[in-house]
């Protein structure tokens, strides 16, 4: 059995060396990412190594984006090569506080071009749990190579989670409102923030983290039966359904978490991180409100160094993290 198997994009992030607009950054740093990316290497830092269907360009970038997976552990056998593109570069830029902004340049690279079938039907016959992000779906044929994914796993009983990682301004020509629609149905579990179901027509614009009980509620109402909804330093909130296997009541139970106060350097990919946390607990049988308080420290401790990949905790720094927040 493949406890877990993730799907999606994996990119070069450009980290800035300090705080500011990208008009006025003159060095950046290399860092591998792409959300999927992040995730499987959060979950191969936690001793969940999981399988990664993932396609790189040729050339140096793809080099380094497969030398690096490898390093970290993650699992090979999905990880393809296109001779005939080039990889995702993505430059990131910074503020005061650690919130990021982020140019994309993605025209026809190696992770938009994911082909249907890649991941056959004995794979998925022993997989567990199968984890998607949203921008995959912005190009074809990754779309459909995605869905294809998701509703196979659906097939083969496997738990289907699903991050919107709204980028909207990618799905040029396409209604990432409808995407999402689709993606919801077609999954057991979603985590979100506010500003993600506001992009995803779940929420209205005034939306936000003060919502995350009815936001909540309104990801189940679609399809989920487990919807996690994080709110940076505040915290989490989950909501499950009496379908989900973590619910044992026969009401709907909600839990919440308020994370773990840090002094954040760089937020990138924190929510991946938070990603990484409630798989690796929610699929070993751990308790909703433990995968949560779980899941908030792997973030809390993902934001102390800068770039998203290489800030990614093992479980003995989350676990250092929570006995010191424990002590105080």
């Amino acid at each position: 059995m493949t406890r877990l198997l993730v799907a999606g994009e994996t990119l070069i992030d450009f980290v800035p060396e300090g705080h500011g607009a990208l008009d006025a950054v003159e060095t950046f740093h290399r860092r591998a990412g792409g959300a999927p990316a992040n995730v499987a290497v959060g979950l191969a830092r936690l001793g969940e190594p999981p399988l990664f269907w993932t396609r790189l360009g040729e050339g140096p970038f793809g080099d380094y984006l497969a030398r690096t997976l490898a390093d970290e552990g993650v699992r090979e056998g999905l990880i393809e090569r296109d001779p005939d593109a080039d990889t995702t570069l993505v430059f990131v830029s910074l503020d005061p506080d650690a919130d990021r902004a982020f140019s994309f340049h993605r025209n026809g690279t190696a992770d938009t071009r994911m082909r249907p079938g890649a991941v056959d039907d004995d794979t998925l016959a022993g997989t567990e749990w199968v984890h998607a992000g949203g921008v995959v779906l912005a190009d074809e044929p990754s779309r459909t190579a995605t869905f294809d994914l998701l509703s196979r796993a659906n097939a083969a009983d496997a738990v289907v989670s699903f991050d919107p990682n709204a980028r909207p301004e990618l799905f040029e020509g396409t209604d990432f409102a409808d995407v999402c629609r689709r993606a919801f149905a077609l999954s057991d579990v979603v985590k979100a923030t506010a500003e993600d179901l506001v992009a995803a027509g779940i929420a209205g614009p005034g939306a936000d983290d003060g919502d995350a009980a009815e936001l909540a509620r309104a990801v189940c109402d679609r399809g989920p039966h487990t919807a996690l909804l994080t709110r940076g330093p505040d915290g989490a909130l989950a909501r499950a359904t009496p379908d989900a296997p973590w619910n044992p009541t026969d009401e709907p139970l909600v839990a919440e978490h308020g994370g773990y106060p840090v002094d954040p350097v760089d937020t990138t990919g924190a929510g991946d991180a938070f990603t990484a946390g409630a798989l690796a607990a929610l699929s070993a049988g751990d308790p909703l409100s433990e995968a949560l308080a779980f899941a908030n420290a792997v973030a809390a401790r993902s934001t102390t160094a800068k770039g998203a990949m290489t800030a990614l905790p093992t479980r003995s720094e989350v676990r250092s993290l929570r006995e010191a927040h424990e002590a105080t």
